[in-house]
């Protein structure tokens, strides 16, 4: 008779990996701060613990070449510029008609952006967007996959301001979502007013009816000035929230990925903490997911900007 097997493994391979995955759960237990509570008399080596963690909102400086300070999230970043550009290469430099494991999952990557990018924007203007769109997905997706790997908050060197990190999560420092959230804002603006020209500005600054409603006013039509004033005060003040509108993405953009990523790094670091080793693994899992969901929102949300900004409306579509 073949042997009764669950999710690929028999049942005394699987019934071992409980039993481990038990045991390194309960020491994982004991050997944390709520273990030393619940039973005081137990000691257990000192490796096994977790330091209790200190997070700290700014980056620290590792190296000060020139008098300029290089913090751990600036090393992070180059390491994701690096990692992405090589790992293209390395894909791109060889491809194959019959793709393998890797390739495949690249392509369909990619090849998912695209779509999307078609689908929104429609697909003469999904092409142009797409590189821009992608290089934002995937910087700041890798960005936070690379921040859980081991060494990111571990490795410590010795510095000016004394013992630091070496590398830590770039969005966890605001700089660094501040400056995508200004790329995406400038990428936006810029687009636009190539497409548009000089009318996209009407948006913000429309002063014709204003202007047309005091002339005649000044000229004695009071009843025809009237309204007309009165509807270019009412297009300037929604040209001013238009454009306050415009500002705002900026600090919903930077906020939001700022928070996400800084607030997983915290519960990463207090799980750890609480019950080492184990208890952290499926909160590993779930940064995966967040980071995938980050990328996701960033880009998505750049996307929707530029098409909104780049399509004629009103007066401008004639």
């Amino acid at each position: 008779m073949p042997k009764r097997r669950l999710l690929g493994c028999s049942f005394p391979v699987l019934i071992g990996i409980s039993v481990v995955f038990l045991v390194l759960l309960v020491v994982s237990f004991a050997s944390g701060p709520l273990g030393a509570i619940m039973f005081p008399g137990v000691e257990l080596p000192s490796w096994l613990s977790v330091p209790q963690p200190e997070p700290k909102l700014p980056a620290e400086a590792v190296f000060h070449p020139f008098g300029f300070p290089i913090t751990n999230t600036m090393i992070a970043a180059w390491i994701t510029m690096i990692f992405v550009v090589g790992l293209s290469y390395a894909i791109t430099r060889r491809m194959k008609l019959v793709p393998g494991r890797l390739q495949a999952a690249f392509e369909f990557l990619i090849g998912w952006l695209y779509d999307l990018c078609r689908e929104v924007a429609g697909n003469t203007d999904g092409r142009k967007f797409f590189p821009m769109i992608a290089t934002i997905f995937l910087f700041v997706g890798f960005n936070a996959w690379l921040g859980l790997l081991p060494g990111f908050g571990s490795i410590t060197v010795h510095a000016a301001e004394g013992e630091v990190h070496l590398l830590r999560p770039a969005s966890t420092d605001i700089n660094l979502p501040l400056a995508l959230a200004l790329i995406s804002f400038v990428f936006v603006e810029v687009t636009a007013l190539r497409r548009l020209g000089i009318g996209y500005l009407r948006k913000f600054f429309d002063v014709r009816e204003f202007v047309s409603g005091l002339r005649q006013i000044s000229k004695g039509r009071l009843k025809a000035g009237l309204p007309q004033l009165l509807t270019g005060a009412l297009n300037i003040f929604t040209g001013l929230l238009e454009g306050f509108s415009e500002l705002v993405r900026i600090v919903s953009l930077t906020i939001r990925l700022f928070g996400n990523m800084t607030a997983g790094e915290v519960l990463l670091l207090v799980t750890a903490f609480l019950v080492p080793w184990v208890l952290a693994v499926p909160f590993y899992g779930l940064e995966l997911l967040i980071g995938y969901i980050q990328a996701l929102i960033f880009a998505g949300l750049t996307l929707i900007f530029i098409t909104f900004a780049a399509t004629p409306h009103g007066e401008e579509a004639h």
